[in-house]
């Protein structure tokens, strides 16, 4: 294990961005002995969390002396409390006012939020800390009230806090700690000049939490003009293979491509399913469930309820394969998912690592297979070195013995089964309903398809023997 106060360099660009941390800790400390009050220690045993992961024993200490901190690590790696406890730590004690909140946890997409609220709302209450989440696809009325009555810590999407606060009813004007949280995405979709506007209206003064894959780019920008003298944690090499995660590259001919998918869709266990567009995500559902495999499907086309109920019953194991699209799966922080399987291959060696950090989570081992065509083997040969992971390529055709070996895969029963649907009885949580409305970008959505990918909406075929053939 590396040594939790060990400082890496972000970047080879930003070398006078970093300087030295305060923390001098060993492996094994306690959350006590990285300086959280009481009330804090007690709710995290309560909840069952008694050891800090390595960025957490890195982070904190320099959070709570006030310093503006730069994280980095693998998806599943603590990020939420090592920005969380330290951020509800210094505010607490003292009320928001109306309208006021006093930290602001930023993030990307909805389902994150969701995340992160839930893992922090808990811990907060042993401090009487409210927390409330602004997003898109929730009331705007609810989340209004809330604000009036005030809120403590607000975890927000950027287009819905814009809107609020362009309507009066939310100031950033006290927010003492403002977290970034998955940076990079927020600028690869487009968001720069929101967050910095978002930031502009934070007090100079107030400290500043980073935490992101990459600090290049418009990440690098935000760093600069926003963070003073910040510290950087990395205590893993993002860009370094987990060594609980295995990697396999199985060369496909197109027209086995959906036989394939769906036995390993068939294998016992958590799995992610990848495609490239919505289009792709129903396609595969529904082709799936023709020969007897359920899954569900998620995507930025569902509305929100839809997507927190799908998200809901995957972790409660009432549907164990789930198909999605690269933007809704960024919220997805789901243990035991043992198996990664792009359909369709990732666009680039940043989103290769963000899907597979689905799995091989907190320790947990997991693998991540693509399917590739056989003109998709150069491409996918540069993306896997600037993935920094090492790959074993197969060739595999249906019912072929490495499939079972490598991925558990076990032929379907080809009885049709239903489209799954998430329960409808369940009762409606007061965070998790409504339709979406949360906007990005002009720019943003005039230039990419809904579901936030680069490309345009391509058809996906079907099983061998429908008909057609399923596309990249």
């Amino acid at each position: 294990m590396l040594d939790a106060g060990h400082i890496l360099s972000a970047s080879d660009s930003m070398p006078d961005l970093l300087s030295g941390s305060t923390t001098d800790l060993l492996p094994g400390s306690t959350f006590t002995a990285l300086g959280l009050p009481r009330p804090l220690v007690t709710a995290l045993a309560r909840e069952g969390i008694t050891t800090p992961f390595p960025i957490q024993e890195a982070a904190i200490p320099d959070a709570l002396a006030g310093r503006d901190v730069l994280g980095r690590g693998q998806t599943g790696s603590g990020k939420t409390l090592a920005f969380g406890l330290p951020a509800m730590a210094r505010i607490a004690g003292e009320r928001a006012a109306p309208r006021r909140p006093r930290a602001l946890v930023l993030v990307p997409t909805r389902e994150l939020a969701v995340q992160v609220a839930d893992a922090l709302e808990p811990l907060g209450r042993g401090l009487s800390l409210r927390t409330r989440i602004i997003v898109g696809g929730m009331p705007m009325g609810r989340q209004i009230e809330a604000l009036r009555r005030g809120v403590d810590v607000v975890v927000a999407t950027p287009g819905r806090l814009t809107d609020l606060m362009r309507q009066g009813e939310c100031s950033l004007e006290d927010v003492e700690v403002t977290v970034l949280d998955e940076a990079d995405h927020m600028c690869d979709l487009g968001f720069f000049p929101v967050v910095s506007a978002i930031l502009d209206a934070t007090p100079a003064h107030g400290q500043r939490l980073l935490f992101s894959a990459t600090l290049d780019g418009d990440v690098d920008k935000l760093v600069r003009r926003f963070l003073t003298d910040p510290v950087t944690h990395s205590p893993v090499e993002v860009t370094s293979p987990v060594e609980t995660m295995e990697h396999h590259l199985f060369q496909v001919h197109r027209d086995d491509k959906m036989d394939v998918t769906a036995e390993i869709a068939n294998r016992e266990g958590r799995t992610i399913l990848f495609a490239r567009t919505q289009r792709g995500v129903d396609r595969i559902v529904k082709q799936l469930a023709r020969v007897g495999v359920r899954a569900g499907g998620l995507h930025g086309g569902k509305r929100q309820n839809q997507r927190t109920r799908i998200l809901d019953e995957f972790r409660e194991g009432k549907v164990t394969v789930l198909v999605c699209t690269d933007v809704a799966a960024r919220g997805i922080h789901v243990d035991d998912v043992s198996l990664v399987l792009h359909v369709d291959p990732p666009a680039d060696h940043k989103s290769y690592l963000h899907r597979g950090g689905r799995t091989a989570r907190a320790g947990e081992r997991g693998s991540v297979v693509t399917l590739v065509m056989p003109d998709e083997r150069r491409s996918i040969n540069a993306m896997t070195r600037r993935a920094g992971i090492t790959a074993i390529w197969h060739r595999v055709r249906p019912g072929d013995e490495v499939l079972s070996g490598i991925t558990g895969a076990r032929r379907p029963s080809g009885e049709p089964v239903s489209v799954w649907q998430p329960e409808a009885a369940r009762p409606p949580h007061p965070r998790r309903e409504g339709r979406s409305t949360d906007r990005r970008p002009r720019s943003f959505s005039r230039r990419r398809g809904s579901d936030g990918g680069k490309n345009r909406v391509r058809e996906a075929g079907g099983f061998r023997g429908s008909g057609t053939s399923h596309g990249r």
